[in-house]
């Protein structure tokens, strides 16, 4: 039930949605199932909506909250794989931030 954070780099021809490309960009797999943890456990209202069994997108309008959250999290947990993986999000998250063309896509199983 592990969430997988892939950055995204978007390109659409137009309007029409079926011109809409994306390329992995690159990717922090939760294969152990922390990050995925993490949010589930959260009280804190974007990583709390993260649902193990689906895949949510965030654009880098929403990565000044993801951030902050990221940032809160990562404040309280006390083992080092737990910041380690959120350390690498929050790399892709500032990546994201930086550019209107990437998304932030947390897949679920």
């Amino acid at each position: 039930m592990g969430v997988d954070v892939v950055l995204m780099q978007v390109t659409q021809r137009g309007t029409s949605p079926k011109k809409r490309q994306l390329i992995t960009v690159e990717c922090v797999q939760d294969g152990a199932d922390i990050f995925s943890g993490l949010c589930v456990n959260s009280s804190l209202p974007m990583l709390n909506r993260v649902d193990p069994y689906r895949t949510q997108i965030l654009t880098s309008v929403d990565m000044p909250q993801f951030i902050s959250e990221v940032d809160a999290t990562c404040d309280l947990v006390k083992g080092q794989r737990e910041r380690d993986i959120l350390e690498r999000i929050r790399e892709l998250a500032e990546r994201c931030a930086e550019a209107a063309s990437l998304e932030l896509h947390l897949q679920g199983d």
